[in-house]
């Protein structure tokens, strides 16, 4: 079992930056690929960024590429997602989630969860 928190999420003006934090409970974190969704209003929950369980291997949706750098921490059992000149467009909920496959997390399809942490980027 694997239990996610999500936090870092605010309110940021157009060219600004922010960093998502997802912290895993659970001894099998550090074995489990990691990514982030999210879903604006009316939308269906879109793929962000997704790592490999030893950060070998990093995707990236186009709409962040470049703008986004997702990370982690095993030793904290900790992921990250870094976002610099943010848009209004990237106002959503972002979500973490977490399975062993990284063809899950990226296919969002994984089992585990967070319960979001709210981005407002304004104009």
């Amino acid at each position: 079992q694997v239990q996610l928190v999500e936090s870092g999420g605010g309110l940021v003006q157009a060219g600004g930056s922010l960093r998502l934090s997802c912290a895993a409970s659970g001894r099998a974190f550090s074995s489990y690929a990691m990514g982030w969704f999210r879903q604006a209003p009316g939308k269906e929950r879109d793929f962000v960024a997704a790592i490999s369980w030893d950060s070998v291997s990093t995707y990236y949706a186009d709409s962040v590429k470049g703008r986004s750098t997702i990370s982690r921490d095993n030793a904290k059992n900790a992921v990250y997602l870094q976002m610099n000149s943010l848009k209004p467009e990237d106002t959503a909920v972002y979500y973490c989630t977490a399975d062993p496959l990284p063809g899950t997390v990226v296919s969002g399809t994984a089992d585990y969860w967070g319960q979001g942490t709210q981005v407002t980027v304004s104009s």
